[in-house]
């Protein structure tokens, strides 16, 4: 039973923190008990579908949809009247036993008054993005929002002396190379460069990114302390949208609406000042960025938290090229790849395993596409126990301590309806990389403009 009501009269301790593509996200800056430490999420509803009306823009799941997930969700996620309340419970009892409940937090839900969504909608507008509210706002229809842990922030430091907190949110995105048999022969390339390095290709084809990240998950995965120093200072040198800092829960590095293609000397000269004000010295000449990575990648490394999620992400065993064929069968219908590809050898297994095969591609998918947010502390003096669920790193060069906790955070369910999306998707990245390798080893028909970033990712490939 939700017993917390948010109303009008806390409109006003409700600040603007972000949003993505279904939420808008408040931080608490008042002092009830009942939210310091907290951040509400808030559904939105895309103006394009306003007439479509509330129950439209929070549709309860599919019918297709409470097959695939009868046998891991239990009742709380097949009869969610909402897709809202079925996100939530899928973070509660899919992803939490997965991830670790220590690394998740399903949050609770709410309610929350119309008044009060309303005066939100108002307060938060000149804060956010204008092409996010161009597409759409807070839904005042709604009843209830998602209460959950600030992750920008040791909750419990708020009760003591303020400490500053320094938190970085990274999109580690997909650490493995697929090895499934459905991968055709002309998709040889997934084989051996990552998923992200193939995608970087087609964003820059497509002009939505100016250069090429150098960052690749595998080394952030590969569990070698070098890699992974390496991964986060790519990271920090072409952030896009997959790095990005927060000083006690104020953004100082990245973008919260679109993405920042490269760091350059005047967006790193005004983090280094930023940084000032975590990393106490003497020598206020020193650099700093290189002790702020050094601690990230130490975390990284110390935690262990992405060998947890390798392990949900491999649950795509079968590849978009082999769990597509699972579910047009999941949902009935004649393959459309089968019939693109004019062969029918793939349709022969049991209606369960289907299913199976299906759901464990949705879960990874979450996996391959949520945030680990890491949050570091300056260790309080008298205290040699670190928090619970964190750890503490020592910088030498610094002779420093920093207690740290790490978290997943964006654990929303991936929509069944887009499968065939995410094939259309997959075929697309490899290619365009095919083509513009085409290119390269024939320079009369290509395009300077591709030839050293194609070259640069074939070379940094891991085989």
């Amino acid at each position: 039973m939700v017993e917390l009501v948010v109303e009008a009269k806390d409109a006003a301790d409700w600040i603007y923190r972000g949003e993505g593509g279904l939420n808008i996200v408040l931080a608490y800056a008042g002092s009830s008990p009942n939210f310091i430490g907290k951040v509400l999420r808030v559904r939105k509803i895309k103006k394009k579908k306003d007439s479509e009306g509330p129950a439209a823009a929070a549709a309860a799941l599919s019918e297709h949809e409470r097959l695939v997930w009868k046998d891991v969700g239990g009742q709380q996620l097949v009869s969610a009247p909402t897709k809202d309340i079925a996100n939530h419970a899928y973070a509660q009892f899919v992803l939490c036993p997965l991830l670790g409940s220590q690394h998740v937090d399903a949050g609770v839900r709410v309610l929350v008054t119309k008044e009060f969504l309303e005066l939100i909608h108002n307060a938060v507008l000149l804060h956010r993005p204008s092409w996010r509210v161009d597409n759409g706002g807070v839904n005042t229809l709604l009843d209830s929002a998602l209460l959950m842990s600030d992750h920008s922030i040791f909750a419990h430091a708020v009760h003591e002396e303020q400490q500053v907190c320094i938190s970085v949110e990274i999109k580690p995105k997909c650490g493995f190379l697929p090895t499934s048999g459905f991968i055709r022969e002309e998709n040889a390339a997934k084989r051996r460069i990552s998923r992200f390095r193939l995608h970087q290709i087609l964003k820059f084809h497509q002009r939505k990114i100016s250069q090429i990240s150098e960052y690749d998950p595998l080394d952030m995965f590969s569990g070698s302390k070098g890699r992974v120093a390496k991964s986060v200072k790519d990271l920090f040198l072409t952030p896009q949208n997959n790095f990005r800092v927060f000083l006690d829960g104020r953004l100082v590095f990245g973008s919260l609406g679109g993405e920042v293609d490269d760091t350059n000397t005047q967006i790193a000269e005004a983090f280094e000042d930023t940084l000032k004000g975590f990393f106490k010295t003497d020598d206020d000449g020193g650099m700093r960025i290189p002790e702020f990575l050094q601690l990230v990648a130490g975390a990284v490394s110390e935690s262990g938290i992405l060998d947890r999620l390798l392990q949900v992400q491999k649950l795509d065993a079968f590849d978009i090229e082999g769990a597509i064929h699972a579910y047009y069968d999941a949902v009935s219908q004649p393959c459309a790849v089968c019939k693109e590809l004019q062969t029918d050898g793939y349709h022969s297994i049991p209606f369960d395993q289907s299913l199976k095969i299906v759901r464990d591609f949705l879960i990874s998918l979450t996996a391959k596409d949520l945030s680990l947010m890491i949050s570091f502390r300056p260790t309080p003096k008298g205290n040699s126990q670190s928090p619970p669920y964190a750890g503490t790193l020592y910088l030498e060069s610094l002779n420093q301590s920093f207690d740290y906790k790490a978290s997943f955070i964006d654990l929303d369910m991936k929509p069944l309806e887009k499968m065939p999306y995410y094939y259309k998707l997959d075929q697309e990245i490899v290619s365009c990389y095919t083509r513009m390798m085409k290119t390269v080893n024939h320079p009369e028909k290509s395009e300077s403009l591709y030839q050293d970033q194609s070259s640069a990712i074939e070379d940094n490939s891991h085989t």
